[in-house]
């Protein structure tokens, strides 16, 4: 209690001492000082909702050449396949609202996607585009995908391990195309089986690695058999079809980040 009556005093006191030297300052003065409290208020509230409405819109399709990452971005954005397309050697991009969200009434915000060419040489493309980026979707080919597991390990270890990606926290969906296919792998199987290449990747590039030197972050808990819910950043697994138009999935991973 007597400490209780001691706290009660002091803020008196400083009260007291608050008031008096308020009333010591001229009112012009003190107009001025509140005048320039409020405006800098005014400005910091404005700069923080200017902040959040220019929050990115980018979505960028990644994956190895062939993995079906054009047809998912027609798909996406007007509903075809373009007949299967060719593989793209420049980057295909532009702003619009999701086909399937054409019909939807009222404001919808559009998507800046992003399909980057998937060749080795044309990868640094990638980089380009990763400091503006909302999301990552990484296309995987579920029918053909045992011939080339390692390279889309690798190919998604250096964007896991990406500077960007780690300190944004860019989330990542690992998207398996092609499954309406009899011989296409699961996703299960296809997550289990990056996550193994990824933690034998992750040893052979422990002493030395390029990926590591460049953006001097790793991925996964030391002591730790390799899983993508070891990541700063959420990685989740889903199915699609470019093809046959089953986009569901990512279209839903795309608005949890860029909401509508």
């Amino acid at each position: 209690m007597e400490n209780l009556e001691d706290l009660k005093m002091m803020a008196e006191q400083w009260s007291n001492q608050g008031i008096e030297y308020l009333q010591k300052i001229p009112q012009d003065q003190l107009y001025a000082a509140v005048g320039v409290l409020l405006f800098t208020t005014v400005l910091l509230l404005l700069s923080i909702r200017l902040v959040r409405r220019t929050k990115s819109n980018t979505v960028l399709l990644s994956g190895l050449s062939g993995s079906g990452k054009t047809v998912l971005f027609y798909q996406l954005r007007d509903g075809s396949s373009h007949q299967g397309t060719v593989t793209s050697m420049e980057p295909n991009e532009g702003t619009f609202v999701l086909h399937s969200e054409n019909t939807k009434k009222g404001k919808v915000k559009p998507v800046h996607l992003v399909d980057v060419p998937g060749h080795s040489r044309l990868r640094p493309k990638l980089e380009e585009f990763l400091p503006q980026a909302a999301a990552i979707v990484f296309v995987v080919d579920a029918l053909e995908f045992l011939p080339n597991c390692r390279a889309a390990s690798e190919y998604l270890y250096d964007i896991l391990t990406n500077a960007n990606v780690v300190k944004k926290k860019i989330p990542v969906l690992l998207c398996c195309n092609k499954t309406d296919k009899l011989t296409a792998h699961t996703k299960e199987f296809i997550r289990k089986q990056m996550e193994k290449e990824i933690e034998k990747l992750r040893a052979s590039r422990s002493a030395v690695s390029t990926a590591d030197i460049a953006n001097d972050y790793t991925i996964g808990i030391e002591g730790e058999v390799f899983s993508f819910s070891h990541c700063c950043n959420k990685v989740t697994v889903a199915e699609a079809s470019g093809l046959n138009g089953e986009t569901v999935q990512v279209q839903d991973f795309i608005r949890e980040y860029i909401k509508p």
